[in-house]
């Protein structure tokens, strides 16, 4: 549950979100996307306030913001080719010819240049975590959202994902982190939000929050990760 949220985030500007679980990281993600309603206050896209209310609205969000999760979530019985290219076929009403090469070149771009005709149980953890990323990628997405994208990866291939991940942020993507990798938020983040029971405890740059916390819930969490 989110309490009095107020988060903003600039166009290729990158956000991580940090905190203990159930402190609404998730929650805020799936709000950006369209996939939760807030009971109070408004969520601005591009200087657009989005109407829960409004189908349309709720599609216009959903046009903005891609969201990658924990859990690949690909289709078992599609090649990785096919996963890629689903949703701008099925959704958006795409051409195949425009989207295929498009997904083929995303998929080089993550390094699966080889596995297009691959099915996900063909492939490792990692490999499944970068197709999910092209994928949502393929929406053509104003906004990524990224939540836990390695908690289920084996440390061997969490690397993989993340060396995606930079990349796209060399690049300019506007990009909301949620992660428990906390050398990798302080170095990909622009700005850090340190979350706790719902809210917004502190929001500063990563130096900040990490090496000189205001205040004493940041101070306790952060000692505690960098002590483990």
């Amino acid at each position: 549950m989110l309490d009095g949220i107020e988060l903003s985030v600039a166009k290729g500007e990158t956000v991580g979100l940090i905190g203990p679980s159930g402190s609404g990281k998730s929650t805020i993600l799936r709000v950006l996307t369209g996939l939760l309603k807030p009971e109070t206050g408004s969520v601005r896209v591009a200087g657009e306030t989005i109407n829960f209310d409004k189908p349309a609205d709720i599609r216009t969000l959903r046009n903005r913001t891609a969201i990658v999760f924990q859990q690949y979530n690909l289709f078992q019985n599609l090649t990785v080719l096919e996963n890629v290219m689903i949703a701008p076929i099925k959704v958006h009403g795409r051409k195949r010819s425009e989207v295929q090469a498009e997904a083929e070149n995303l998929l080089e771009k993550v390094g699966l240049a080889n596995k297009l005709e691959s099915y996900p149980d063909q492939l490792s953890g990692g490999q499944q975590q970068r197709v999910a990323i092209a994928r949502g990628l393929c929406l053509k997405p104003e906004i990524l959202l990224l939540d836990e994208v390695t908690a289920a990866l084996d440390p061997e291939l969490v690397s993989e994902v993340l060396d995606t991940i930079r990349e796209l942020a060399a690049e300019g993507m506007t990009m909301v982190i949620v992660s428990h990798e906390m050398g990798f938020i302080r170095e990909i983040s622009a700005r850090v939000a340190f979350m706790a029971d719902g809210k917004v405890v502190e929001l500063g740059a990563p130096a900040d929050i990490f090496d000189a916390p205001n205040q004493d819930r940041t101070r306790d969490f952060v000692g505690k990760i960098l002590r483990h």
